[in-house]
């Protein structure tokens, strides 16, 4: 059985991941601090800090397995600053409360094409992050990188709605991946009992992992 601390419940794809959580019988507990309340959802312990920290520093309860689903744009972010804190510095800050919780399973969303010496600064923030990450040593850590999201967010992002057709019709790694299958593909990687250090998953290994565990 595994408890579970989660971020980014309130996004595209925790907010699956959490429904699925909710219903696996294998995951006895769930912490998942935001910045703003959970909705009609109970059975959680949901602190809520608007920067998040103050509400990861609340999880005291030990934990199995660690989920961050943080993600957000710089056109969201309002700056370059505010991009690192919410896609860097709150994802390595979830980590390090899972580590000093007790998981020993990492799994976090990523992007595909994430490099840290990217010329794009969009990937090379997600490429720092992977390597501290890295660097934090974990017993297992599973990274997904996926292509463009799909599905229903609270708000609109102009140039996705502009490119989803275009990604859909795609091949391989490029193309487009609902954020349902991203958030299965994850839960199954985490109720797998063994696996690499280090995984890295891309957007066909995770569209292809979602479809073996469809219910």
């Amino acid at each position: 059985m595994s408890q579970v601390l989660l971020t980014g419940a309130t996004g595209l794809v925790g907010d699956h991941l959490l429904r699925m959580l909710l219903q696996e019988a294998r995951v006895t507990g769930i912490a998942a601090p935001t910045r703003r309340p959970l909705n009609d959802i109970s059975g959680v312990f949901n602190p809520v800090d608007p920067q998040l920290t103050d509400a990861l520093a609340q999880v005291t309860t030990p934990v199995d397995m660690v989920f961050c689903c943080l993600g957000t744009t710089r056109r969201e972010a309002g700056s370059k600053e505010a991009f690192i804190h919410a896609d860097y510095t709150l994802v390595v800050d979830t980590a390090l409360t899972g580590r000093r919780l007790g998981a020993t399973h990492m799994l976090v969303v990523s992007a595909m094409g994430a490099s840290a010496s990217s010329p794009f600064f969009y990937n090379r923030v997600k490429g720092k992050m992977e390597e501290a990450l890295i660097a934090q040593q974990w017993p297992r850590l599973t990274i997904a990188r996926p292509s463009m999201l799909l599905g229903d967010r609270e708000k609109h992002r102009v140039n996705e709605s502009l490119l989803a057709p275009i990604f859909k019709l795609l091949p391989g790694n490029l193309k487009s991946i609902n954020a349902r299958d991203v958030a299965r593909a994850l839960l199954s990687e985490a109720l797998t009992e063994e696996g690499e250090p280090v995984r890295i998953l891309s957007s066909s290994a995770l569209r292809e992992i979602a479809a073996r565990n469809n219910d």
